[in-house]
């Protein structure tokens, strides 16, 4: 089999005939280990992102293909023009508004402290008092662990970076590490599917997720992408993607909150207030 990395470049559904041939590929990035939003099932993409995406690119004659990267190189290959949209569990944060250009935002989640089922572990366990907690590397999930514990006098914890979920959990379930940090739809997947893991405990709540584009969109996509959102939503195509792979998922009005601090929320937004 070959290696996940080297999965790539996966074209997104139908693209119309009457658009196609007109429209440039477009590149998308994502990191295929963070289910249910993206994964490779059976050298497949699949996922709410991905299908998501499909839809949205059928829906405007979008032609693109999907390219499986490490998590932390996808906000600098997307700033640096090495890819032409980032879709996946993206968090909307002050940091990244600074690089990157988001579509209205398609989600809310909070994170959660996940632990061992049989470690006997809480909420305050885990989060002092020698702990070592994993979370992805280059996530909000590390960087909010950073600023807020590790970084803390007086707090004794221990924070490791990894790659993608996967890793980090089994990490946890062999005594690696204390507790591991994601978002809830994340967190809800691995005990969905089995593994023996519990939440303690939320960090961060109500935290507004979007696609995203490069600063300042030089390929017009904003615009695009943003119809294909609502267009997505109206229909009710969005309702049956997340409940696809999220089966009791509530669904939340679109567009979710959406932060002052992002230039692409300012009046007119492409797509969205024309």
């Amino acid at each position: 089999m070959l290696p996940r990395y080297l999965i790539a470049a996966v074209t997104a559904g139908l693209v119309s005939t009457s658009v196609a041939q007109a429209q440039d590929t477009y590149v998308a990035g994502v990191e295929a280990s963070f289910p249910p939003w993206a994964y490779v099932e059976e050298g497949e993409f699949k996922g709410i992102a991905i299908d998501a995406m499909r839809a949205i690119a059928e829906d405007q004659g979008l032609d693109v293909e999907f390219r499986d990267m490490p998590w932390p190189s996808l906000v600098p290959a997307l700033a640096q023009g090495r890819i032409d949209l980032l879709v996946t569990g993206l968090n909307v944060t002050p940091e990244r508004a600074e690089v990157l250009d988001f579509s209205i935002p398609w989600w809310e989640n909070d994170d959660e402290i996940l632990v061992a089922s049989d470690s006997g572990k809480n909420m305050i366990d885990v989060l002092c008092c020698g702990a070592t907690i994993g979370a992805q590397g280059g996530a909000t999930q590390y960087q909010w662990l950073e600023e807020n514990l590790v970084n803390r006098d007086g707090v004794d914890v221990t924070l490791r970076g990894y790659e993608d979920y996967v890793v980090a959990i089994e990490d946890m379930l062999t005594g690696r590490t204390d507790a591991v940090v994601t978002s809830t739809d994340t967190a809800e997947e691995f005990i969905s599917n089995g593994r023996p893991v519990t939440i303690v405990g939320t960090i961060q709540q109500n935290q507004p997720q979007a696609l995203a584009v490069q600063k300042g969109d030089p390929n017009e996509l904003l615009a695009s992408l943003n119809r294909g959102i609502l267009n997505i939503y109206a229909s009710g195509q969005w309702e049956e993607i997340v409940h696809e792979y999220s089966p009791q998922a509530s669904i939340r009005a679109i567009p979710t909150a959406m932060p002052g601090y992002v230039d692409s929320y300012q009046e007119p937004i492409p797509g969205y207030s024309e």
